[in-house]
């Protein structure tokens, strides 16, 4: 039964930018709940990522119900679970725990909120092959939802080779062989020719946020035939898409992802069904404030 008092969380590191406390907190005042959101940044706590099993246990001794897990927990926290929804089962990453009677249980909705950013910012665009960057927690939900929105082959490069053979082998497994494969960063100069045909990349890894600058790849591998969508959303205008923009490229940015996963979790842990029009309001409202000149 909907109760009308909710205390969350998000666990991570490097996490005081993020804007979830204000997406989740406004909605639930318009829907006339009380909705209390902390951070849980294992940089100001001083403890590996790893530690989010403790972490897991003291948010549920201490009554939340329920967390969100960001970058570099969203595998690790799996282990430390009850259960898992089908989703998050199949990609072996976590970003939302439901707290409730004593059970932990993990859902993933990145999978669905980079999907309803993509048909929302990039429709049309080509998908017959796609190349993304990162193989780790919000790689394997991207992965998923490009295959998912019609994207015959996707290649994902990792600075881990086995991490992306892996996910290349699972998303074959969900999809189909030849679906997917893998390949090492010394690779991109030849997959990123516009001879090998490649429509869009994706960056799923946490560099271009404030805390890792910079761009995830050689910004001279960039052309204009491609699409460019980055995850990252602090800042929203990563130094990759202002790059890929100047080039001419299509664009999309991360705050779409943000806000979409945001209601789906919000959803998740209230069991209401939130705005999402009117949280996309708001992180545009709070995004523009972060970028206003002071």
């Amino acid at each position: 039964m909907p109760k009308d008092s909710y205390l969350v969380g998000l666990i991570g590191s490097g996490i005081g930018p993020s804007l979830s406390p204000a997406l989740h907190q406004r909605e639930a005042d318009r829907q006339g709940l009380r909705c209390l959101y902390r951070l849980i940044d294992i940089e100001t706590l001083g403890v590996p990522p790893e530690a989010v099993g403790d972490l897991l246990r003291a948010a549920r001794d201490l009554g939340f119900d329920g967390l969100n897990i960001t970058h570099p927990c969203k595998q690790l926290v799996v282990p430390h679970l009850d259960a898992l929804s089908p989703q998050a089962e199949a990609l072996g990453a976590v970003n939302t725990v439901v707290l409730d009677g004593g059970r932990a249980v993990g859902h993933n909705t990145d999978v669905t909120g980079f999907a309803a950013s993509f048909a929302r910012g990039l429709p049309d665009v080509p998908l017959e092959r796609v190349v993304q960057l990162g193989a780790g927690g919000a790689g394997a939900a991207v992965a998923h939802a490009t295959l998912t929105l019609g994207a015959e082959r996707v290649t994902v490069v990792d600075a881990l080779p086995e991490r992306a053979a892996a996910l290349a082998a699972s998303l074959n497994r969900g999809f189909g062989a030849g679906r997917a494969a893998a390949a090492g960063p010394d690779r991109l100069p030849g997959l990123l020719a516009e001879a090998h045909g490649v429509g869009g990349l994706v960056n799923a890894t946490p560099v271009g946020m404030a805390a890792h600058p910079g761009p995830p790849l050689p910004v001279e591998l960039l052309h204009p035939r491609l699409w460019v969508a980055d995850v990252v959303y602090r800042p929203l205008e990563t130094e990759l898409l202002r790059t890929a923009r100047a080039l001419g490229c299509l664009t999309l940015d991360g705050g779409g992802m943000a806000v979409f996963q945001a209601a789906d979790a919000f959803r998740l842990f209230t069991g209401r069904e939130p705005d999402s029009a009117r949280m996309l309001a708001v992180f545009t409202e709070l995004a523009g404030a972060v970028r206003a000149p002071k």
